[in-house]
């Protein structure tokens, strides 16, 4: 159970790096949870799907150095990470984009069902990444 939910856990993450979005999503639950770093909790894949077009439209992103923990019993996983970024197009609320680049520490937690994410929670620090895009 454990190694599975590390494989799949490594599988979205590639598919993420790859920006297979067809893949990424079909890893989800149809109820998957979504807890946005510093938002909201979004529900369903549908919003996971709109959120993701949103994300790939203002940002590219490329996860590295992946570190993936599961606990025994494979139903919960975490993941850290460091996130190579550029700022492609003003995301709302945020500052101005103007292709600035970024190197991001981030994390998240997981839970699995059925072989499928049910849950993710990203974590990163905000305001780390408002001082690289402003400087």
């Amino acid at each position: 159970m454990n190694q599975d939910t590390i494989n799949l856990v490594q599988q979205y993450y590639a598919a993420f790096n790859a920006g297979d979005m067809d893949t990424f999503l079909s890893l989800l639950t149809d109820d998957v949870i979504h807890d946005i770093n510093q938002g909201e909790r979004q529900i369903g894949k549908e919003a996971f799907t709109q959120f993701m077009a949103c994300m790939n439209n203002n940002y590219k992103e490329e996860l590295v150095d992946m570190v993936i923990m599961a606990t025994p019993d494979g139903k919960r996983a975490a993941a850290e990470f460091v996130v190579l970024g550029e700022y492609l197009q003003t995301d709302e609320g945020l500052p101005e984009a103007a292709g600035q680049t970024y190197r991001l520490p981030a994390g998240a937690f997981f839970e699995i069902r059925d072989n499928k994410v049910a849950r993710i929670s990203n974590y990163y620090n905000l305001q780390d990444w408002i001082a690289q895009v402003n400087s």
